[in-house]
């Protein structure tokens, strides 16, 4: 179990930066998802070598679910604080539950009741700040919500390869690519900036690549083999909490007190919802 903690804390340390990864790129929001996943794809395959187990169907779905998931999420970092985008796309354990209520039947805890009026508190604590702000950060606080929607749907999508016997890198390799095949067109459509200005540029995409995506999730992978899920879950919530600390260094982005209140409560949710799911 010693070499799992500081696996998990790593690995969320390393997701913590790819907000900060990318405000600082060059090219724009859906071309900076492409770029994170499709430079990572050629590392995860290398270790991605077994054959293949699980329903194609569910690897598309997850591929959809997660090429949604960095569309919604780099576009709300685009509008909103690192601090709110980061905390709102946690929110996906909520919807993971409320998933396995309506479509299974797989009724809640009172516990969970209780954490999902928390997250909601806490996300109009963190609207009333960013109505401080501006307008467009309320929409990136949106996009933020829609972000864990995708996730949740990823996390579900995940879970289903793995109960069939899919490897933790196979899903990520396959994932990665479907969702690389996926943002290319969506990230030419836009009409967004491709390719990088700079090599500054590239080495922030690479960065993005190899630290947040490919080790970050990797370290999480090996982590996750090794220790309670509940303790794990526990230990994840510390990727918003250094995000913003990222933000706060790098960015000098501002936490105003009501912004690190709604945070707080947000937190406090997602940490009981885990707790009554698991």
């Amino acid at each position: 179990m010693r070499p799992a903690l500081p696996a998990l804390l790593l690995g969320a340390t390393c997701i913590a930066l790819s907000p900060i990864f990318v405000r600082l790129s060059e090219a724009g929001p859906t071309a900076t998802a492409f770029w994170r996943v499709a430079l990572a794809v050629p590392v995860l395959w290398v270790f991605a070598f077994q054959s293949l187990k699980g329903p194609k169907l569910l690897f598309l779905a997850a591929g959809i679910a997660f090429a949604g998931d960095l569309a919604f999420w780099h576009q709300s970092i685009r509008f909103t604080s690192v601090a709110n985008s980061t905390l709102l796309a946690n929110l996906a354990s909520i919807f993971v539950t409320l998933a396995a209520w309506l479509l299974w039947r797989e009724r809640p805890r009172a516990l969970f009741l209780v954490a999902l009026g928390l997250a909601l508190g806490g996300v109009a604590l963190l609207v009333h700040a960013s109505l401080s702000f501006s307008r467009t950060a309320l929409l990136g606080d949106a996009l933020g919500v829609v972000t864990a929607m995708f996730y949740a749907w990823y996390i579900l999508a995940v879970k289903g390869l793995r109960d069939r016997g899919a490897a933790t890198l196979q899903v990520m390799a396959v994932t990665s690519t479907l969702t690389a095949l996926i943002l290319l067109p969506v990230a030419l459509a836009t009409g967004e900036p491709m390719l990088p200005a700079s090599a500054w540029g590239w080495g922030i995409l690479i960065g993005l690549a190899l630290i947040s995506h490919a080790a970050g999730q990797g370290l999480i992978a090996y982590a996750l083999a090794h220790l309670p899920a509940p303790f794990s879950s526990v230990g994840l919530l510390l990727q918003p909490v250094v995000a913003a600390f990222f933000a706060w260094v790098l960015l000098s982005e501002p936490l105003v007190a009501l912004q690190i209140a709604g945070g707080l409560v947000v937190l406090a949710a997602i940490w009981l919802a885990r707790r009554a799911s698991g």
